[in-house]
């Protein structure tokens, strides 16, 4: 006589937040001014400004842009805000910043429009593995929203998680 098998884990109140699900789609650009700095240090206006004037922006398009100069180049703000005007219209965010700075932008302003209400005196698991890539900021960030709402907060896999929080 067999046992049935019974998965506690899905029979469990436990709420799963998955904060890939949340992961902006779209391509990720990192535009490196670098190039267009006297030997890669110095930033003679009339010479940037030809750079920027003569750049095919439209390589951009829907793209989520990082603005950097990967030398230790000390550029003025307006530098990056100039490129940034020709940016706009085709870019959906630009940051800058590397590409890491980027993501844990892009999963800020996300997770601060999260309505967590549904969480509200709830048990809740937040996913630690993930293929996209999630920021660590990003898992301190909902971490604090939801200690606000959660009964609990736990981290991990539902068969192996690690207890945060637990309200009292």
């Amino acid at each position: 006589m067999s046992e049935e098998i019974i998965n506690r884990v899905a029979q469990s109140k436990l709420l799963t937040f998955d904060l890939e699900d949340y992961y902006p789609q779209g391509k990720r650009m990192l535009l490196d001014i670098k190039d267009w700095l006297h030997e890669g240090f110095i930033l003679r206006e009339k010479e940037f400004r030809n750079h920027v004037s003569n750049h095919d922006w439209s390589q951009y398009t829907d793209a989520f842009v990082a603005l950097h100069c990967s030398t230790d180049a000390i550029v003025p703000g307006w530098a990056y805000m100039l490129v940034a005007t020709k940016l706009q219209p085709f870019a959906k965010k630009i940051v800058q910043g590397n590409l890491e700075q980027m993501e844990t932008i892009l999963y800020q302003t996300i997770i601060e429009n999260i309505d967590v209400s549904e969480f509200k005196d709830k048990s809740v698991i937040i996913k630690g593995c993930s293929h996209k890539p999630v920021p660590p900021n990003a898992y301190l960030s909902i971490t604090t929203r939801l200690v606000g709402v959660a009964k609990s907060i736990m981290y991990g896999e539902a068969c192996s998680s690690v207890p945060l929080f637990k309200r009292k």
